[in-house]
């Protein structure tokens, strides 16, 4: 498996955006820019002004929370590890797993994700076909990209 780039991640999200503008629910969830280290990993639910950081390498965990006050009037962001999420056997597979967490939050409207991945305990890797069919859902979206231009 060959190392992926943001560029990569942020056509992923592309797809992702379409699939939640046709079930009208863009409202759900925010992307963040797959550029910025490691904030890749960071679902933040408006409504309930919640930040979901998920880690999936423990012991690298970054956080805002100590870089940054909240604006005057403005209410506190809280932020919450989500630390029983799928850990990457190394970091060759960042993009991968990122592309994988934002497809398993969407795909679940209830957003029961935060239960799911806050279990405290590290979890098995995603098997392989979980990544293929990421992967396959980027190079069927890119085709198709290329054959309406």
């Amino acid at each position: 498996m060959e190392e992926i780039g943001a560029t990569v991640v942020a056509v992923y999200m592309r797809y992702l955006h379409d699939l939640l503008k046709q079930a009208n629910m863009c409202s759900m969830v925010g992307f963040i820019d797959p550029a910025t280290p490691s904030l890749d990993l960071a679902d933040c639910e408006a409504k309930r002004e919640t930040v979901y950081f998920l880690d999936p390498l423990p012991g690298i965990v970054w956080s805002m929370k100590r870089q940054k006050h909240p604006r005057a009037g403005r209410k506190a962001v809280i932020w919450k590890t989500l630390s029983g999420t799928p850990k990457q056997p190394s970091s060759v597979e960042c993009g991968y797993y990122v592309m994988r967490f934002m497809r398993d939050i969407i795909m679940d409207p209830s957003l029961a994700f935060e239960k799911k991945y806050a279990k405290g305990k590290q979890e098995a890797p995603y098997p392989q076909e979980a990544i293929d069919e990421v992967r396959n859902e980027w190079a069927e979206f890119v085709c198709g990209e290329l054959l309406n231009t």
